[in-house]
């Protein structure tokens, strides 16, 4: 079969072209035109209040951003779910595929079990955990803790604890996908590697810093910005937690987003901040692509 050319000889070729046209016309109406309206929107003053006289206020609602504490707190509070998550679940991933990749008996089965929490969507390890937590009767872990003398620890009431005890959830849901991923890299690895480093005298240790490690970079690429992207846009498992609360100690980008975009009407004030967050987004993941090829070419 010969392949697919928009050019032959030279030469444009239509009819070659309007087979990508479907392609292109869903992918201009349900991203391009969403992304150039939001970005237009964010500089009017369209809201719930005043839906249809809508006039150009310039850089009033970027300024409300910065200006309100609330959306300082969602920044900060999705930075910080975003670095920890990305930091535990591929520190947990890694090592916990090395162990699964030798020949256990029970290895098929310890797979399976460490994988099957991300089967489950966001919203279930929600209100599952939500149970887990909760203070009163039925809370399985404040149970356990009396039951051994110690007081019943209020893991989405506290605002200290909160943003933490979501990032728990996640980490135990999405540590087992990640290490599946790690697994398929560490297969593809030549064994004659670790067979000529243990010829040198080369100890466990030494094999995984100087083998292991850097033969996995592909999928600690894949891993840590995948999972860096998804922490960035956290909403789900926030709002089957904690919607946010309590009061806003676990409020992220986009919670806010829906909340103050959606919920409470000011759609271009929440245009101005989703602009903020793609910039956001597409830094972070600039800056996170370097570091990984720098890490890499060491």
């Amino acid at each position: 079969m010969k392949p697919l050319r928009l050019f032959r000889n030279g030469k444009w070729e239509p009819a070659y072209a309007m087979l990508l046209l479907p392609a292109l016309a869903i992918y201009a109406f349900f991203f391009l035109y969403p992304t150039a309206s939001t970005f237009v929107y964010s500089f009017t003053n369209w809201s719930d209040v005043n839906p249809r006289d809508v006039t150009f206020v310039g850089l009033r609602n970027y300024a409300s951003i910065f200006n309100e504490d609330i959306y300082a707190t969602g920044i900060r509070n999705t930075l910080i779910y975003a670095l920890l998550s990305t930091v535990l679940i591929n520190a947990l991933a890694i090592p916990l595929a090395v162990a699964l990749n030798r020949k256990l008996k029970t290895r098929l089965a310890l797979r399976s079990i460490f994988f099957m929490p991300a089967v489950f969507s966001p919203l279930i390890i929600g209100f599952l955990w939500s149970y887990l937590y909760s203070t009163s009767d039925y809370g399985l872990i404040n149970q356990a803790l009396s039951g051994i003398g110690l007081d019943k620890v209020n893991f989405l009431g506290d605002p200290k604890l909160a943003l933490y005890s979501v990032i728990f959830t996640q980490v135990w849901q999405w540590t087992g996908y990640n290490m599946v991923i790690y697994l398929a890299n560490l297969q593809s690895i030549n064994p004659e590697y670790y067979e000529a480093a243990h010829l040198d005298g080369a100890n466990a240790m030494q094999s995984f810093r100087g083998i292991t490690l850097p033969l996995l970079a592909p999928a600690i690429t894949f891993c840590t910005v995948t999972v860096m992207i998804s922490g960035l846009k956290v909403f789900d498992i926030i709002y089957s937690l904690t919607s946010g609360g309590p009061g806003h100690a676990t409020e992220t980008i986009v919670s806010l987003m829906v909340k103050r975009g959606l919920g409470e009407g000011f759609y271009a004030q929440g245009a101005a901040f989703g602009i903020v967050f793609v910039i956001l987004v597409g830094l972070i993941t600039l800056v996170q692509l370097r570091l990984v090829k720098i890490w890499g070419d060491r």
